[in-house]
């Protein structure tokens, strides 16, 4: 039941505006209400992830070419017209004359103007990128056979590019064939309120022949007018934005995978991050497979050099440096396992409400033959002010009366414990509770049943580590030493406070960022190993990774790492 038909069942309309009358009736039905806030829609994405840029300076953007997305339904001739744009055969690679996978190739026109297009297997994976959040198409190629006409496919493509703001181009295809009727699939298309420029509108229709090749330039001018209207500018000089189209591994030259840049100009080297796959970048390849030196806005692009495969739709991020792009990928990891996490405890807590509902209807009977007395609707009313968010509480069961056998199998299946007060455990009951491990806690004062179970919940918390900072140096120069074969960095440091302790914890700061937390190789004093370093003096410190490279102004710390035990952050009030 829901509110509003609560509401209505009590005469009050469909608004209750007094919690205390939901709260009483939740009670009658043997169960208890929980309030909780509101669900916030937005969450502030936390540290550790990389995000978008600010928008651009208008000054520093240059014009780009559009993206173009072709759409229509099956066997209207959406891939003869993609072969007749970039002359390729596409049409007896793809099996069964059906497109197989997504891609995106560049057309450079004789007047000098460049389209890029997406080929997408139909409206199916338009849409699957749109939910991704991959709004990279500029314009729509909207194919309606002269034949057909307007067809259910057709008309869900009509639908997707009205949903996702996109400007359509119709290209009525097919007009070699004896039976094409031009004028008759205009007006279907009006039917579906897409208005061509020739009845008043702002839609373009070009009549062409994907087959011959009649009018691919009409199209191609028509789709440079709408670029034209829409001013499209990208910004080539910002950090690297762009959306994975397709990803693949290929047998000579390993994991490649195709993006549209939307920002930036890429170059070899840089650093790329995708969902939770990363590259630096060691190669980048056209639609033809030849060489690129660069790409800017809106150039389709294989890249080169990840070390796992991305997904299609996953935004493209340039991170600045690796120590960075480690970080971000150990975050976006965590996250995701998170949500699994939390995609998993859905299942369980469903299996959960089952066997609880289940239990109900076994207790229901002997549940409302007492009724509730004055200590249990204190307890319960005290529970209900439990509101921490370090640990949650779940109230399986309660009742009045002795502790039974079926209260002891209830929570050895939800691995729970029991409380009581002021009842008595027959000798069964506690026979059976010491062989299923199930602690059954009595009390005789109400407030020691509460200290009780505080202790009970904070037993459960994770222990805190605290790190006490026990000295800090700063790195005055940098030295190069040879070590076996390899070249390491040694930081010349003074001790500005406390002690640097060789068996401790450290971390190396720059801008006030962690790039470096392990412990320490070597620590010397002149040429001399040393135990410890005290303040005002200077050392050579060696960390236990050859990567790191220091840099004069980097800060060393020393510190030490403490357990601390958590008390939950709920006070009981009677």
């Amino acid at each position: 039941m829901t509110v509003a038909e609560l509401g209505e069942a009590l005469g009050k309309g469909t608004v209750i505006d007094d919690i205390k009358i939901i709260q009483e009736i939740v009670k009658k039905s043997g169960m208890r209400s929980i309030t909780v806030a509101r669900h916030k829609t937005t969450k502030e994405k936390e540290q550790g992830d990389v995000e978008r840029q600010p928008p651009p300076d208008p000054a520093v953007l240059v014009r780009r070419p559009p993206i173009v997305t072709i759409m229509g339904h099956v066997d209207h001739g959406k891939t003869s017209l993609l072969d007749q744009l970039r002359h390729s055969n596409i049409v007896d690679q793809e099996f069964g004359g059906i497109t197989q996978h997504i891609g995106a190739f560049s057309v450079r026109l004789p007047t000098g103007e460049s389209i890029c297009f997406l080929d997408t297997p139909g409206h199916a994976a338009f849409t699957a990128m749109r939910a991704r959040g991959a709004q990279l198409t500029d314009i729509i190629i909207l194919v309606v056979a002269a034949d057909d006409g307007v067809l259910q496919q057709t008309i869900e493509s009509i639908h997707h590019a009205r949903d996702a703001g996109v400007p359509i181009i119709v290209a009525i295809n097919k007009i070699d064939k004896p039976e094409a009727d031009i004028e008759r699939t205009k007006h279907m298309l009006l039917e579906q309120q897409l208005v061509l420029e020739e009845f008043g509108g702002d839609v373009q229709a070009v009549p062409i022949s994907a087959l011959t090749g009649a009018n691919i330039d009409l199209l191609q001018e028509a789709i440079v007018t709408q670029a034209e209207i829409m001013q499209l500018k990208g910004d080539p000089v910002g950090l690297i934005e762009g959306r994975i189209v397709e990803a693949k591994v290929d047998s000579r030259r390993g994991k490649l995978a195709t993006a549209v840049i939307q920002r930036g100009t890429l170059k070899r080297g840089t650093y790329l991050v995708a969902g939770t796959a990363w590259a630096k970048v060691r190669g980048m390849f056209d639609d033809t497979g030849r060489p690129l030196q660069e790409a800017p806005p809106s150039t389709p692009v294989e890249i080169l050099g990840w070390k796992e495969l991305p997904s299609a739709g996953d935004e493209v991020l340039e991170v600045t440096s690796e120590t960075t792009l480690k970080r971000v990928i150990d975050w976006r990891q965590q996250q995701t396992e998170l949500r699994k996490l939390e995609q998993d405890q859905v299942v369980i807590n469903e299996h959960r409400e089952e066997q609880k509902q289940q239990h109900r209807e076994a207790m229901r009977q002997r549940r409302e033959a007492g009724d509730v007395d004055g200590s249990l609707e204190a307890i319960l009313d005290t529970l209900d002010t439990y509101n921490s968010k370090k640990c949650r509480l779940d109230l399986i069961h309660y009742g009045v009366g002795s502790i039974t056998e079926s209260d002891v199998e209830l929570a050895e299946a939800f691995k729970g414990e029991i409380f009581g007060f002021n009842v008595e455990v027959p000798a069964a009951v506690s026979k059976l509770a010491l062989s299923k491990q199930v602690p059954i806690r009595i009390h005789k004062v109400i407030y020691h049943l509460f200290d009780d179970l505080r202790k009970r919940i904070s037993s459960h918390l994770p222990i805190l580590e605290e790190e006490d900072v026990i000295g800090e140096a700063k790195v005055l120069q940098v030295f190069h030493v040879t070590e076996g074969r390899n070249k390491i960095s040694v930081a010349g440091c003074r001790c500005t406070k406390g002690i640097l302790n060789k068996k401790k914890n450290f971390k190396v700061l720059r801008m006030d960022e962690v790039i470096y937390q392990g412990e320490i190789k070597s620590l010397k004093h002149f040429k001399v190993e040393v135990e410890s370093i005290k303040m005002d003096r200077e050392c050579g410190i060696n960390v236990d990774d050859p990567n790191l490279e220091f840099q004069v102004g980097d800060v060393i710390i020393c510190y030490d790492v403490r357990e601390m035990e958590q008390d939950i952050d709920w006070q009981p009030h009677f």
